[in-house]
């Protein structure tokens, strides 16, 4: 277990760092490193220190050392590292310091404010915060007192929270990334967006992760989608890189009245159920401002039911800091009247198993399923897409016989279903996770950097 020391500074103008006795050093330190700065300086061990390491004022100066907060020590051919910092990179900022980051400033909040407890350093950046010249980045941080925003070095590793495709894309972002990657080495974890259909042809010819698959179609003819409705009864159709359920359409064909049945969320919000008298039609009602080339068609499956409404699962996995891949987070969600998806924003619920699953025996059984896909599916993934990813979000559901299958994996999941009281808990296990993985990338770009292959470099 990493041990953890609170700081504390002195008065003193000379390159001093006090230690305790009992965290005697293997190697000889020469110097101190905080982010990307390094400085001479010499070691002091004291008996009195217990869980406390003492610096110079001096030494806080020009490292950038912010007042108090904890570190975790490192060390490495005759370097002291303290931090590490771990930069949360993002857009969206405001010029308000009580929400500087608008909406998400509370979600950001979260994370910045269990830092402490983890023995590491933290803070959330944008582009537009970067000095190249000085190689410093104005960050902010969230503390007892709120928000504060701090002068830091270039931290060990940032951790990915851009909040969209469309921003992720931007060019001037795209800079930001390589640049910090190739010319300071700096690792980069949950990289990009998830794209469904990438995703699919990843798994497809994997033999353990291909039977939690449904039977899916990229840019689907009419004929293809006239196949599997007579296949599966029902289809979806989704947005290959769609989030938040937007743009999904279940379809039906009846057999009795010959009929076709679109359930879908519309424009303003409200869902409908549509009736159309062949695939032409429909598509002609709701494809003429969309391309099916975007789309996927995709097996519609029968899902358990709770009071009559489809319910599936979202799941969290994280990376472990011995980068082994673990559930930290798992609910059911309920989908809402007359909703083509489970989302939250369509009129879903979540529900803890407990919930669910009145039987202990149906609700471990369900468990252990549920964990066991996950934990295989993000071994896949994790195998098959460069970078460094350390969390993923599943969407899984278990059909009327018992199977669990996917239908969506996110690298950058949603906490709606933190709003749950039984899942307190869980949200701050996954955030804790995802900081602890930052710590163990540090660790490891420190120590072992020949063994980082960064797929982004």
């Amino acid at each position: 277990m990493t041990k953890i020391y609170s700081i504390q500074q002195t008065d003193s103008q000379d390159f001093m760092i006090h230690l305790p006795t009992h965290s005697q050093l293997d190697e000889e330190i020469h110097s101190v490193s905080f982010g990307t700065f390094i400085m001479p300086c010499e070691i002091v061990y004291e008996d009195h220190l217990q869980d406390t390491i003492l610096v110079s004022k001096e030494v806080a100066k020009q490292l950038l050392l912010p007042l108090g907060g904890s570190t975790t020590l490192i060390t490495h051919e005759n370097i002291l590292y303290l931090g590490p910092i771990i930069g949360i990179f993002t857009a969206g900022f405001t010029e308000s310091l009580l929400r500087p980051i608008g909406e998400r400033s509370l979600f950001f909040a979260k994370f910045l404010s269990i830092d402490e407890s983890l023995g590491i350093h933290s803070y959330v950046f944008g582009a537009h915060h970067i000095n190249w010249e000085e190689g410093t980045i104005e960050g902010y941080t969230y503390g007892k007192a709120g928000w504060k925003k701090e002068l830091f070095p270039f931290p060990n590793v940032v951790y990915d929270r851009l909040p969209n495709r469309r921003i992720e894309n931007h060019t001037a972002l795209k800079l930001v990334k390589k640049r910090l990657i190739e010319e300071y080495s700096i690792p980069w974890y949950n990289p990009g967006f998830f794209n469904k259909w990438s995703v699919h042809q990843l798994l497809i010819h994997d033999h353990d992760a291909s039977i939690y698959l449904p039977e899916t179609i990229h840019t689907p003819t009419i004929t293809q989608m006239e196949e599997m409705l007579a296949k599966y009864q029902s289809i979806y159709l989704k947005p290959a890189n769609g989030s938040l359920g937007l743009g999904v359409y279940h379809l039906m064909f009846s057999r009795d009245d010959n009929m076709y049945y679109s359930r879908y969320r519309d424009d303003h919000e409200i869902n409908r159920l549509r009736k159309y008298s062949s695939l032409e039609s429909f598509l002609k009602a709701c494809f003429k401002d969309r391309r099916l080339s975007s789309y996927l068609a995709q097996q519609g499956i029968k899902l358990a039911r709770i009071d009559g409404k489809p319910i599936d699962f979202r799941i969290h996995t994280n990376k472990d800091e011995h980068e082994e891949w673990k559930v930290t987070a798992l609910a059911a969600k309920v989908a809402g009247r007359g909703s083509v998806t489970t989302h939250l924003n369509n009129g879903g619920v979540v529900k803890s198993l407990e919930e669910i699953y009145d039987d202990p025996q149906e609700r471990l059984k369900a468990l252990h399923h549920l964990t066991e896909a996950a934990i295989k599916l993000s071994e896949r993934i994790d195998q098959q897409i460069t970078g460094f990813i350390g969390e993923i979000g599943f969407d899984l559901g278990i059909d009327v016989d018992g199977r669990i299958w996917m239908f969506e994996a996110n690298s950058k999941p949603g906490r709606s279903i933190f709003s749950h009281p039984e899942l307190k808990d869980a949200d701050l296990l996954t955030r804790k996770a995802s900081l602890q993985y930052g710590l163990y990338l540090s660790k490891k770009a420190i120590l072992q950097p020949e063994e980082l292959v960064n797929g982004d470099l």
